[in-house]
C-alpha cells in the first residue's frame, strides 16, 4: 500500500450540473498540504466557507450524502470522494461554484479522468491508516442491512444487494486491489433508481439534474406509453423513450452485468472516506445505503479517534496496558499524593466505557490516620479514583477535554460501599458514560477487588476551563 501521503500537482476542473439540485456547477481540485485531508470550499458564498469531508459534518442522506457547516452545504459528495480514495489521493482542496458537484454520467469516472489530467505527487509525511484489529459491525435488522469491518493488511470491499426485483435480482461484487481494479472496474459504475421512485424523487425536490444519460432507471412497474410520456414531460425530458425489453428504461445497456452492485460499492467507498483516513480492513456489506454507510462510518471514525488518542499518549512498549502510568501522567493534571489511577486496561469507544486499576499499598499516605490499627481505604478516595478514570474517558469525546480543561465533581448519587478495601488489594474501576448535556457528564461507576463488588456510584462532573 501507499506509504506516504499524496496530493495532486496542479489544479484541474470539471463542469456540469448537479444530480439533485440541477444547478450548473464547476468543481476545481487543488493541491493541499500534508494532513489536510479532503475539504470542500463553497467559492460562490461570501468568505468561501470550507467544509471538512468528515462524518461529523454529515447533515442529510436523502439519496446522497450532504455535508454542511454554518449553513453552507455540499450535496452528493460520495462520487467525488470515491474517486479520490480510488486514486489514493490523501490531501485535496475542492472549490465549488455551486452547492453540488457536477453529476457527469452518474459515476465516479468523470472525476477520475479529470484528476488523471494532472500528476499525483508523493508528500513528505507518512500515510496514516485506521488499522482495524477487531471486528466493527453495524446492523439494521429491520432493513436487512449488515456492515462489518474485519482485520486485513489491505483495503478490500465486498457488497451484496437484493431488491427483490426481477430486472435487478440479487447481485454481489468485490474490490480487492485499488490500484488494479478501481479505475476500470468500479469508477465507471453509474447511479441507478427504480421507475416507481422517479416521480416521488422529483416531487421531493430531488433529481433536478437527472436524465437518462446520467442514471440507470430500472423498470419495476407497468406503464402505458401515455403515462410514460406524461412522466417524462414532468421531468423535462423531451426525447423519445421506451420502457425497454431488457428491464432498463430506454434499453440502456449496462456497462457491467452487476453495475448496480458496483455502484453501491462506489457509494460505500465515498461514504467511508468520511472516516477521514484510509483504512486497512476487509469491509463486508449486505444491502448498504447512505444511511447505513454513514452510521457505520461514525463507528469507524470513533475507533480511529480512540486509536489516535492512544498513539498520542501511549509508548509502544506498554506491557499489555491500553495506557500505562507514563501515559496517564501526560493526560491527568493530578500528582502525588492524589493521582489514584495506575493503569488503563480497556477502552471501549462503542459503549463509552473504560476500565482502570488502582493498586492499593500500605505506603498510601492516608493509612497511618485511617486507621492506625486497621488500615482501610477511605470511601471518598474510591469515588475519586472512579472519577479520575472517568476523566480519562472524556479524552475520547471530541471537544470535551484537552490540556486547557479540568474536570470538576458536581454530584454523587446512589453511592454504596460493599466491602472494605485494604492494603494489598487491586481496585478494578469500571466506568461508563451514561449521559451528556453540554459540558456536564454523568457516569455510572463500579469498583471490584477480584470478583467482589466493593463500591458503586452514579457520578456527575463538569468540564471547565483551567484558567476560569
Amino acid at each position: 500500500m501507499v506509504e506516504r501521503q499524496r496530493t495532486i500537482k496542479e489544479p484541474v476542473s470539471i463542469t456540469g450540473v448537479g444530480l439533485h439540485t440541477g444547478n450548473a456547477s464547476t468543481i476545481t481540485f487543488y493541491p493541499a498540504p500534508v494532513n489536510y485531508g479532503y475539504r470542500f470550499v463553497r467559492a460562490d458564498i461570501p468568505n468561501s466557507p470550507e467544509i471538512p469531508a468528515l462524518v461529523d459534518f454529515v447533515t442529510d442522506i436523502a439519496r446522497g450524502t450532504t455535508i454542511s457547516i454554518d449553513g453552507a452545504s455540499v450535496h452528493t459528495v460520495e462520487h467525488v470522494l470515491a474517486a479520490l480514495v480510488g486514486l489514493q489521493i490523501d490531501n485535496c482542496r475542492m472549490e465549488l461554484s455551486a452547492n453540488e458537484p457536477p453529476v457527469g454520467d452518474g459515476s465516479a469516472l468523470p472525476f477520475v479522468e479529470t484528476l488523471r489530467k494532472t500528476t499525483v505527487v508523493e508528500q513528505s509525511a507518512p500515510r496514516e491508516y485506521l488499522v482495524v484489529d477487531q471486528p466493527i459491525r453495524y446492523t439494521n435488522e429491520e432493513k436487512g442491512v449488515d456492515l462489518v469491518a474485519l482485520p486485513n493488511d489491505d483495503y478490500r470491499i465486498t457488497v451484496m444487494i437484493d431488491y427483490n426485483n426481477p430486472a435487478l435480482g440479487s447481485q454481489h461484487t468485490g474490490l480487492f486491489n485499488l490500484e488494479k481494479e478501481f479505475v476500470t472496474e468500479f469508477a465507471p459504475a453509474r447511479t441507478f433508481c427504480f421507475l416507481h421512485e422517479v416521480e416521488m424523487l422529483w416531487d421531493q425536490g430531488l433529481i433536478r439534474g437527472g436524465n437518462l444519460d446520467n442514471a440507470i432507471v430500472i423498470v419495476d412497474r407497468e406503464m402505458s406509453d401515455e403515462q410514460l410520456h406524461t412522466l417524462l414531460t414532468k421531468l423535462g425530458i423531451e426525447r423519445n423513450v421506451v420502457l425497454g425489453s431488457n428491464g432498463i428504461l430506454n434499453n440502456t445497456q449496462l456497462r457491467f452485468k452487476n453495475e448496480p452492485a458496483r455502484h453501491k460499492l462506489l457509494d460505500l467507498m465515498g461514504d467511508l472516506a468520511l472516516v477521514g483516513v484510509p483504512m486497512k480492513a476487509q469491509i463486508l456489506a449486505a444491502r448498504p445505503g447512505h444511511a447505513s454507510n454513514i452510521e457505520f462510518a461514525r463507528k469507524l471514525r470513533k475507533q480511529y479517534e480512540q486509536k489516535k488518542l492512544l498513539r498520542r499518549y501511549q509508548p509502544k512498549e506498554s506491557n499489555g496496558a491500553v495506557l500505562d502510568i507514563n501515559a496517564i501522567l501526560k493526560i491527568m493534571p493530578h500528582r502525588f499524593p492524589f493521582l489514584l489511577v495506575d493503569r488503563i486496561l480497556e477502552f471501549d469507544s462503542e459503549r463509552n466505557r473504560i476500565v482502570g486499576i488502582k493498586n492499593v499499598t500500605i505506603n498510601e499516605p492516608y493509612f497511618p490516620g485511617h486507621f492506625p490499627v486497621r488500615p482501610v481505604m477511605p470511601g471518598v478516595l474510591i469515588l475519586e479514583a472512579m472519577a479520575q478514570v472517568g476523566c480519562i474517558l472524556l479524552l475520547n469525546m471530541e471537544g470535551m477535554y484537552d490540556s486547557n480543561k479540568l474536570v470538576f465533581f458536581m454530584g454523587i448519587n446512589n453511592a454504596k460501599f460493599r466491602k472494605p478495601v485494604v492494603p494489598g488489594d487491586q481496585l478494578i474501576l469500571d466506568v461508563t458514560l451514561v449521559g451528556k448535556r453540554f459540558n456536564t457528564i454523568a457516569f455510572h461507576a463500579t469498583a471490584y477487588v477480584g470478583d467482589h463488588l466493593v463500591a458503586e456510584a452514579d457520578l456527575q462532573a463538569a468540564v471547565v476551563d483551567k484558567e476560569a
